[in-house]
């Protein structure tokens, strides 16, 4: 662990901090690349080369390779590194630090930019989190993000969040050469095809979640719990923002940056546009469909409301009854009707409970009670 007295001068200027904030900093400057990434390759050909390299070997490599009149590109993964790791890659990369920016800090939303020869594109990752029931469950799509810079000779991806792994996708690649000979942009392609297919799956589950709901608010006898179907709006509105910028953009790659992705990758980005457009609009008619839920619970609710009310007014006028006569007799008057008769007593009781019977069975016989 440096010591305090080691630290740069840079750090020391910064002011009164702690020696624990200045050493805590000194690590992470020196945090190596290496740390965060999950991969780095070079492809020649469609085919891997062997060894391992790092960020700056693997670009050295592919421009020697080039000056032999062969395509070559170099593919680096990372995972959630920080700002001096990535600034390490974007020197040798030449990456617009707008772009390196969001890169680090994550949470953006879906889009495309350009920066001279490089494209810069952001997709949103969902998961669908298992759970027992909905009223359970306390969260139902998990999110997370992919930043891709792709160049002429290089992709970079950077991911945040603890799913979305890009390893298969690589692997898939890798058994296809014809694919990776398409150059770096058939990655971009690959990775955002298999970003879709997720979404796809997971509105598939999304609508199992609804189907079971809306049994259960038309059921009769199920009790109606409007709680689960805001949880759910709300994971479906998340969703929705995942998604529904993306069409714009993959529209944009569709017809636009012709000089740097080839009529064959845009063929098969224009596939992947078509299963994005039928997400977004299962989302869509999700979203619409839970508001017409809402509304079904909302009176289900109140028809609810108004049984019990009915219940409670039918027994509150039964009670009334006897209420009303022992309130008359409890008064302390000496000349009152049948006062000091013998039957009196139960003659009284008897009235009540025939008055309430009666009263019990038209309630009945009108489905109040």
């Amino acid at each position: 662990m440096p010591s305090f007295r080691a630290l740069p001068p840079s750090l020391l200027r910064q002011g009164a901090r702690s020696k624990t904030q200045y050493e805590h900093d000194a690590r992470r400057i020196h945090v190596p690349v290496s740390q965060a990434m999950v991969d780095c390759a070079v492809y020649c050909d469609g085919n891997r080369l062997p060894g391992k390299y790092t960020h700056s070997a693997a670009l050295r490599k592919v421009h020697d390779i080039e000056t032999e009149g062969r395509d070559a590109f170099v593919w680096i993964g990372l995972h959630e590194p920080d700002e001096h790791q990535m600034q390490a890659v974007a020197e040798v990369f030449g990456l617009h630090e707008l772009a390196v920016e969001d890169a680090v800090h994550a949470h953006q939303r879906p889009k495309l930019e350009r920066y001279d020869k490089t494209l810069f594109l952001v997709l949103k990752t969902v998961k669908y989190v298992d759970h027992e029931s909905i009223a359970n469950a306390r969260q139902i799509v998990e999110t997370g993000e992919i930043m891709l810079f792709v160049g002429a000779d290089f992709v970079v991806t950077v991911r945040h969040g603890d799913h979305g792994g890009l390893a298969g996708v690589r692997r898939r690649l890798e058994e296809s050469p014809a694919s990776l000979k398409l150059g770096p942009y058939s990655v971009m392609h690959a990775i955002a095809d298999h970003v879709v297919d997720t979404y796809l799956d997971v509105t598939d589950l999304i609508e199992t979640d609804i189907d079971a709901m809306e049994e259960d608010i038309f059921s009769p006898l199920a009790q109606t719990e409007i709680e689960c179907i805001y949880l759910l709006k709300r994971e479906v509105v998340e969703l929705r923002r995942a998604v529904s910028p993306l069409t714009i953009d993959l529209q944009r790659i569709g017809t636009d940056h012709h000089d740097l992705i080839n009529v064959e990758i845009r063929r098969y980005l224009r596939d992947v546009l078509d299963h994005t457009i039928k997400a977004s609009e299962r989302i869509a008619s999700f979203d619409e469909l839970l508001s017409s839920l809402v509304q079904a619970a909302l009176g289900k609710v109140a028809m609810q409301q108004n049984v019990d009310m009915r219940k409670i007014s039918a027994w509150v006028a039964i009670a009334a009854v006897p209420t009303a006569m022992a309130g008359i007799y409890g008064m302390n008057f000496d000349n009152m009707p049948e006062l000091h008769w013998t039957f009196g007593y139960p003659a009284v009781l008897t009235v009540m409970a025939a008055v309430c019977f009666l009263l019990y069975r038209t309630f009945r016989r009108n489905h109040w009670l």
